[in-house]
């Protein structure tokens, strides 16, 4: 119990945001608190103490489950309980039979043996399953580095990462991985790809500056398992292994308790209404039977017979092919299940939560628009090009796509030349470039619209380059004109629009120099706001033509001491930048609402640009308000709007810190449309459970590490096949294979679809267990000869019923299935009183009714009609008995040598019996098939496309023949052949369920809400 306490309170612990104070401390204070000095490092006594006290920077792997526990779970678990009981009742009952019998029959023997076999091959695979998707650390240690460089008593030393200690001084190089958390003492140039941990996609620059008070976003801090792009630092440790940020999310995601998925609570409740009912049933007759003056034994025996023919021994391996199917043909449409049950969980989902980058987003930063000639210009932002276009024939244009091209670092990689430039279709390849995503950007949009890129720079060849840096907050270099006719030299500078506009005296209009006056300085200014808003990223251009008098031929240009003109530039233009949303993704959101789902954004972007996304998807609709734009529009303080006014809503990171589990509730109740934007990994975890804790059934969306806690905790987490970390995919139950969100919307179809086709599948297979119970509460009851053997009922639950059972996992959507609101998992179960109404008290009696009518016709024939068989029993059954009377009291005499007939042949009889009432339960399940096909729409809607279906019809037909004629079956089986006339007995009691069913549906459509649906819609 204390240690159950303890791990609540690591878990809550952990669930906290990362909270410490290194990043605001000096310098001396930092030497202080970790002994270090800052150039010779620490001693390697004192590392050596340290490591001891600490333990190795390495992760801890949790305590796992031993793999024969999880495989008993496999065996003992759900529906396996009830088919374990129902297989050692068989048992008991053989032992009290052999123990009381000279010559016991071998039913209940066989019986026992198929349906432990079922329990096994069942369980194997659902094991199988299983431990495909339990690798999770696995993949957290492959993200750790191998090696660090210390430097340790003044001297550099490459050491095996679990190594490094807290206070250990570590120097980074691009390239490297951070072996720890540092705190970074110097640095040249250094930037760190952040994404795996943030979300961010730009490389993030690293210096020994505080300036955040959220250490997650602080330049001071690099963190463990993030990776140098560029540059080189220095750092302290100042933490290692599980304390690392990074540690506490591994630690975080396997620790995570996950709750059961939907499905399995939904078969766990089914085998409580089946227990339930086997139980009362089997129960009520022990003590009918008792009182009716039947032995102990035979009573025992009577109550194993009811709670077996009320167990549906196939439907455990039905569920299963189902789920299996369905996850395979969601592969086809690039969704990967990694865990069967999470099928039918996406179908039940009632809210996602989406990250936003290379989710709704195409993961790949484009120039969106420009703005040039006083004018604002769209960009073609489509995966395809096949979007808008704009002028590119103004010689403003030329100028800026100059100053783009030459102004910029990044360069496609050799040997591309036939590789497109941007993707065409899903799998095609693109271009790569060496450079960063902004400049990237720059690179593939100036190729697109003006040709080579490498070409315009082998004409304009560089001669000096200022690269940017965190202070000037610009980007300068100097290239010679190989055109003789035009200036010697031309210097171009890109970087922070404000700042480049700081530099500028003139604007380039039309092609030609204008002085930059105010008015002119309004209009960049409501540009940039106007871009800026669109949540996009903007950068500003000028280029300066240099004058050949002053920079002669071979002009040498300093770059620390400058000696070229930095100021009376000439602006020349913007072009803003943005990771563009998917096109596919609008028309997904909007499916989902009119599914019922709602979509959340949760994203460690900025909260304009998360937000411009989200109007741009639809997941904040046109029209929708938040409270800022309330408080814009009626020109009041945000403080003075009425949040509830607002039906969207943008949440900062930092509020969500400050915030109680109440008011977090508060917005997820009261607003339709929310964006989560700049958020930690653990306030991701805390949404999800915030959702849940609403009764929401919750999937995520995600591929970085930060996304892992909150798609482990999920009900579903799904994570991205092509940029997904492999922490997130190992911690996610499915994997969209082609990154996109719309794949989810096929995903929620599909499993929507499965929940109604199991249950379609439930019906089907329920019905026949009231024409295979009624035969046992008959003999009891009347003291009849027994119709139907345990055998035969065998061979329907585990022959003729399981082809058509699984054939219904094939059957089409109705057309109202993503029209529907989520199912409520308290209210819409998978088995309810109206389908245990309809399969037992309807349509399951006129099947009985069917059954016993073929039942009679054949004894009739024998000379036994209906009124002479109540009581018959006693002495039918009697081995010593040989004069039996039928209704013409006539004793049975052999025609061959005028004896009374033996017990055997008298036997011989109700086996035939038992078959017949078998072959008639196969024809009256034709039609209990047919009607199952669809809850609402009649046959003649939905049709008969179903082919599987249509081979499951003639799949039970044909084994019911087999078993009815094969020879041998008398001995193996004890069926025996019937009569051709003996087949149509049933067919009339067919025909009734499917017109019965018919005018069900037809009142159902007519009447939507009715008495009818109430009582009989399932």
């Amino acid at each position: 119990k204390e240690k159950k306490a303890k791990n609540e309170r690591d878990m809550d612990e952990l669930k906290k945001d990362v909270d410490f104070d290194d990043h605001k401390l000096t310098l001396t204070e930092i030497n202080r608190k970790y002994g270090t000095d800052l150039s010779q490092g620490l001693t390697s006594i004192r590392a050596a103490e340290i490591l001891l006290r600490d333990g190795p920077n390495a992760l801890t792997p949790p305590a796992t489950t031993p793999e024969w526990i999880k495989f008993c779970k496999q065996l003992f678990g759900g529906f396996s309980i009830l088919l374990w009981t129902g297989a050692i009742l068989c048992f008991l009952a053989y032992g009290i039979q052999s123990a009381t019998e000279d010559e016991p029959v071998n039913d209940n023997l066989y019986l026992g043996i198929v349906l432990t076999a079922v329990v096994i091959i069942t369980a194997c695979f659902s094991y199988y399953q299983e431990a495909k998707s339990c690798r999770i650390m696995d993949s957290f240690k492959n993200m750790v580095p191998q090696q660090a460089l210390v430097i340790r008593d003044g001297g550099k030393k490459s050491i095996n990462v679990a190594e490094v200690v807290v206070g250990d001084l570590v120097e980074v190089l691009g390239g490297d991985r951070i072996p720890a958390d540092l705190r970074i003492i110097s640095a040249q140039s250094c930037k760190v790809d952040n994404s795996s941990l943030t979300g961010e996609s730009e490389p993030q620059t690293r210096s020994p500056e505080f300036s955040n008070e959220n250490p997650l976003e602080t330049r001071n801090i690099a963190f463990f398992s993030t990776n140098c792009v560029e540059g080189t630092a220095r750092g302290i440790v100042i933490n290692t292994g599980d304390r690392t940020v990074m540690g506490r999310i591994a630690t975080l995601v396997s620790g995570l308790e996950v709750g059961q998925t939907p499905i399995s609570i939904e078969i766990e409740h089914f085998i409580h209404i089946i227990t339930g009912v086997a139980v009362f049933l089997g129960v009520t007759f022990l003590i009918l039977s008792l009182i009716l003056g039947y032995t102990w034994l035979e009573a025992v025996i009577f109550l194993i017979g009811i709670i077996v023919a009320n167990v549906p021994e196939g439907l455990l391996a039905t569920v299963t092919v189902c789920l299996t199917l369905t996850a395979k043909r969601m592969a086809r449409k690039n969704c990967l299940v990694k865990n069967l049950e999470a099928v039918e969980t996406l179908g039940s989902t009632s809210t996602i939560c989406s990250d936003k980058t290379g989710t709704l987003t195409q993961n790949r930063m484009t120039v969106a628009h420009m703005w040039f000639d006083n004018q604002i210009h769209d960009a073609d932002t489509t995966e395809n090009q096949s979007g808008t276009s704009f002028d590119k024939s103004s010689l403003t244009w030329a100028a800026l796509a100059r100053v783009a091209g030459l102004c910029n670092r990044a360069v496609f990689l050799s040997s591309q030349d036939n590789v497109p430039i941007l993707k065409v279709t899903l799998f095609s390849s693109m271009r790569d470039v060496a450079g960063d995503a902004s400049e990237s950007a720059l690179l593939k949009c100036i190729e697109l619209c003006c040709g080579s890129v490498e070409e315009m720079r082998e004409q304009y060849p560089k001669v000096a380059e200022i690269p940017f840096n965190s202070s000037n907050k610009y980007q300068l270099s100097i290239h010679r004109n190989a055109n003789p006719s035009e200036s010697r030299y031309i210097l171009v500078m890109k970087g922070a629009p404000e700042r480049i506009l700081d530099r500028c005296s003139t604007i380039l209009i039309e092609g030609k120099e204008q002085t930059l006056d105010d008015e002119m300085k309004d209009a960049f200014h409501n540009a940039y706001l106007d871009l800026g808003g669109l949540g996009e990223r903007v950068l500003g251009f000028c280029q300066c033509i240099l004058p050949d008098r002053q920079f002669t031929e071979g002009f040498q240009f300093e770059v620390e001491e400058v000696n070229f003109p930095t100021e009376n530039l000439c602006f020349v233009g913007m072009m803003s930048l943005i990771d563009p949303p998917r096109a596919a993704v609008p028309d997904a959101v909007s499916k989902c609402r009119s599914a019922g789902i709602k979509v959340i954004m949760v994203t460690g972007d900025h909260p304009i640009t998360a937000k411009a996304i989200a109007k741009g998807v639809g997941i904040i609709s046109e029209g929708n308000e938040t409270v800022e734009d309330i408080a814009a529009r009626l020109n009041i303080p945000i403080s003075k709007v009425n949040p509830r006014d607002a039906k969207a809503c943008v949440v900062h990171g930092s509020d969500l810190k400050d915030m109680s589990p109440e008011q977090l509730v508060e917005i997820l109740k009261h607003h339709t449309e929310i964006v989560f934007a700049r958020t930690s990994p653990q306030q991701k975890l805390m949404i999800v459970e915030g959702c849940q804790n609403q009764g929401a059934i919750v999937a995520v969306t995600g591929d970085g590490v930060n996304d892992s806690p909150a798609l482990k905790k999920a009900d579903i987490g799904v994570a991205m096949g092509i940029a997904g970390s492999d922490v997130s995919k190992q911690a996610a139950d499915m994997i969209l294979m082609d990154d996109n969100f719309a794949s989810i919307v096929t995903g929620v179809e599909e499993g929507r679809l499965i929940f109604d086709n199991l249950k379609k599948s439930i019906a089907y297979t329920l019905t026949s267990k009231i024409p295979e119970m009624s035969p046992f509460l008959f003999f009891v009851l009347a003291s009849i000869p027994l119709p139907l053997g345990t055998v035969t009922i065998l061979c329907i639950d585990l022959g003729t019923d399981m082809v058509p059972a699984i054939s219904l996992a094939y059957e089409q959507a109705e057309s109202d299935i993503m029209k529907r609101q989520p199912r409520n998992p308290k209210t819409d179960k998978l088995v309810n009183e109206r389908l245990i109404s309809m399969a037992y008290g309807q349509i399951g009696m006129i099947q009985a009714v069917g059954a016993f009518f073929t039942y009679f016709v054949i004894l009739a024939e024998y000379g036994f009609l209906p009124s002479r068989l109540p009581g018959i029993r006693v002495d039918w059954d009697n081995k010593c008995v040989n004069d039996v009377e039928d209704s013409y009291g006539q004793q049975w005499v052999s025609i061959l040598n005028s004896l009374s007939l033996t017990y055997e042949q008298r036997k011989i009889v109700e086996f035939t019996c038992h078959t017949a009432f078998f072959t008639s339960i196969v024809i009256v399940q034709w039609t209990d098939l047919i009607i199952c096909k669809t809850r609402t729409n009649s046959l003649f809607q939905q049709g008969m496309k179903n082919k599987i279906l249509i081979f499951g019809l003639i799949e039970e037909t044909g084994l019911a023949v087999f078993l009815s004629y094969c020879p041998g079956m008398d001995i193996a089986l004890r069926m025996y052949p019937l009569k051709p006339n003996w087949w149509f007995c049933a067919f009339p009691y067919s025909f009734l369920i499917f017109l019965y069913d018919e005018v069900r549906k037809y009142i159902l459509r007519r009447s939507p809400g009715g008495w009818l649906e109430k009582e009989t819609y399932y």
